[in-house]
Formats: structure tokens, C-alpha cells, sequence
């Protein structure tokens, strides 16, 4: 189920296993990405229990809405029994979950295997 982020990022959708998806993250998400990404995060939320990985080793850059994006469907997914875990930062990104407080909000591992192994 791929799905179109703007121009400058693109989201893909990819089923590593039949109840958990991965959704990798290409480009810049902020605010003129944001609601493409709410769009097909949506999609995924329609799910009994949704669970999801988010691939973010090609994401260059991510602004306050495109984290609230994530934060957002963090909490239906959770009022829902699933998780959402993120996976693939670069420095940038990790560096800017740690000051914004959300290292500890949202699980972060190395690689969407360690992610999905966990």
C-alpha cells in the first residue's frame, strides 16, 4: 500500500510481517508533508490492533508538526492496544527527540529489525 507524501518526502508502506507495518520515511516532513503522512498513517490506524514501525533512516529532516503527526497517532494507537516504534534516526532526528523530550515517548531503535524484534 504505498502511499505519496508531497513532493518532498515520500512515505512506502511494507508488511514485514502480516501484523505489523513499516512505514519508511524518505525527504523532509514538515508542514506541507505533515497531512499526507496523517493521511496514510490513518490508513494504518483503521487496523484492529495497529502496529507500526516508522523507518526514518532516509528522513533528513522533521519539523514540529510532522512530530506531532507521529504523536498523535502514538496516543490512538495506544488507546487501541497496538505500539508504534520508531527506528533509523540520523543524528539529526535523534538529537532533536532528545531536546524536544520525546526519546522517552516514543520507543527508538537502531534499525527497523531491532524494531521489529523487540
Amino acid at each position: 500500500m504505498p502511499a505519496g507524501i508531497g513532493a518532498t518526502a515520500i512515505a512506502t508502506v511494507t508488511e514485514d510481517r502480516s501484523d505489523v507495518a513499516v512505514l519508511h520515511l524518505r525527504g523532509e516532513l514538515d508542514a506541507d508533508t505533515a497531512p499526507q503522512l496523517q493521511a496514510t498513517l490513518s490508513q494504518l490506524l483503521e487496523r484492529p490492533v495497529p502496529r507500526i514501525v516508522v523507518d526514518l533512516t532516509a528522513l533528513k529532516f522533521c519539523d514540529s508538526v510532522g512530530l506531532s503527526a507521529l504523536i498523535t497517532s502514538r496516543q490512538v494507537i495506544l488507546a487501541r492496544g497496538g505500539w508504534l516504534r520508531l527506528a533509523g534516526a540520523n543524528p539529526f532526528l535523534a538529537a532533536l527527540l532528545d531536546t524536544v523530550g520525546l526519546s522517552t515517548y516514543f520507543p527508538t531503535f537502531p534499525s527497523v529489525a531491532a524494531a521489529l524484534d523487540a
